[in-house]
């Protein structure tokens, strides 16, 4: 088997990388030449999860899980709060062929997920971005979102002001101004918006949100987190990674419970990138993602790290 270590993967996977190998699951997964398994997520106490994700690409030939979770306890330690590894099976014969560090790839792949919703569903004129949220992944989203569209501006806002001058850093290394502003500026503003948060409360409320908006709600994987009101998921044209997922630990959980609207309401994207869903409709459509993070994403930039990294030389081959 091969081992990918945490270390190499800056080196192996970029944002297009990611992009390219996540675009193409989403749209394997909506012509069913692909699946998730149902995930497995524990809450351990003190606001730690853990759990796994996992599926088959039966046209990519690619079979593995990812175990790992949040630890909020982390950052007072000096490592990162997300923590996870990707084993990838050989689907004919079940034998182990890579175990992958999965923390940079975790950021890399929900990034590309919220980027491949705004190249498919935002409007093309799209110039300001507005974040919620500055935690350690809000830096990969502003990143990858700015090679979607040519945005002028990147507004922010955080519950936690204290930690907006990490994002602010990132953005002004961009090249474009950046602005800390209230919720009711951000969605005056902002033409697309992400939310990344690990708020068990909605912070973006549908009064906040203007015609033509595009949203990528990235935050919410967990029965029971919640960043936007439901209430705007009624006004919006939904989308997500998979439906399964959306309904039951996605951001669409909360207006589901409420009988707002029901799982035929909600597209996957993939149907867009196969051009079997027309995608946006108007300039004044609003449209939202529900990126819940599927396990065939880690599995896909998992994959492409192990072929980068056999290819330089920095793969580990190991016997079991």
């Amino acid at each position: 088997m091969w081992i990918v270590p945490e270390s190499a993967i800056g080196g192996l996977v970029d944002d297009q990388s990611a992009f390219d190998a996540v675009e193409a699951t989403f749209a394997a997964m909506a012509r069913d030449d692909a699946y998730n398994f149902p995930v497995v997520r524990e809450a351990l106490g003190e606001g730690r999860q853990y759990g796994f994700k996992s599926g088959l690409d039966r046209a990519g030939g690619q079979l593995g899980v990812k175990a790992g979770g949040y630890f909020p306890g982390n950052a007072a330690k000096g490592i990162i709060n997300h923590q996870s590894t990707v084993f990838l099976f050989d689907p004919d014969t079940g034998i182990l062929q890579a175990a992958v560090g999965g923390n940079l790839l975790t950021a890399l792949r929900t990034a590309a997920a919220s980027a491949i919703s705004i190249a498919h569903l935002s409007r093309p004129d799209s110039k300001v971005l507005g974040m919620i949220g500055a935690g350690h992944q809000s830096v990969f989203q502003m990143r990858a979102a700015l090679r979607q569209r040519k945005f002028e501006k990147v507004v922010a806002w955080n519950y936690h002001p204290d930690m907006m001058d990490r994002l602010a850093s990132a953005v002004a290394e961009e090249g474009l101004p950046f602005e800390e502003v209230s919720l009711d500026d951000l969605g005056a503003q902002a033409d697309v918006i992400i939310t990344i948060t690990s708020s068990p409360a909605a912070s973006l409320m549908d009064a906040h949100v203007r015609p033509g908006t595009h949203i990528a709600c990235m935050g919410t994987d967990t029965i029971g987190k919640q960043e936007v009101e439901p209430a705007l998921l009624v006004r919006a044209t939904v989308f997500t990674d998979e439906v399964a997922q959306s309904i039951t630990i996605g951001e669409a959980q909360h207006a589901i419970a409420q009988g707002l609207i029901a799982a035929e309401d909600i597209t996957p994207i993939g149907a867009v990138i196969n051009g079997t869903h027309k995608g946006r409709t108007s300039a004044d459509e609003i449209t939202l993602f529900d990126g819940t993070g599927v396990g065939l994403q880690d599995i896909a930039v998992a994959s492409k790290a192990v072929d980068l990294a056999r290819a330089n030389g920095t793969a580990i081959e190991v016997a079991l």
